[in-house]
């Protein structure tokens, strides 16, 4: 498993419409075979700032979810609404093992 936290800091009048956009990414992203989770959380003491938690079944995977139609379109869709350059660390699962995702 590959574990990417994705940061996003959205324009404030933006964060509505960014959460939608959003969803309707999340939404797809979890169809697809080599995405095992995909979250999304908003900091509570400031609502401009989010993070995208995305679980890869491989290292291979994130590529091919950046070739998607609709990743392709929220990244298009989302790039003025964002205040600042989008940031990503990426993790290896400790626990559970690979079989305690599914």
């Amino acid at each position: 498993m590959l574990i990417v936290h994705v940061f996003v800091h959205v324009k404030s009048d933006q964060v509505e419409t960014f959460q939608k956009a959003t969803l309707e990414n999340a939404r797809n992203s979890i169809q697809e075979p080599g995405i095992a989770r995909f979250d999304i959380i908003q900091q509570q003491d400031d609502l401009t700032r989010f993070v995208l938690v995305e679980v890869y079944r491989t290292p291979d995977d994130p590529a091919r979810h950046k070739e998607t139609a609709h990743y392709k379109k929220w990244r298009d869709a989302v790039a003025d609404m964002i205040a600042e350059p989008r940031t990503s660390v990426k993790y290896t699962n400790v626990f559970p093992d690979e079989q305690g995702w599914d």
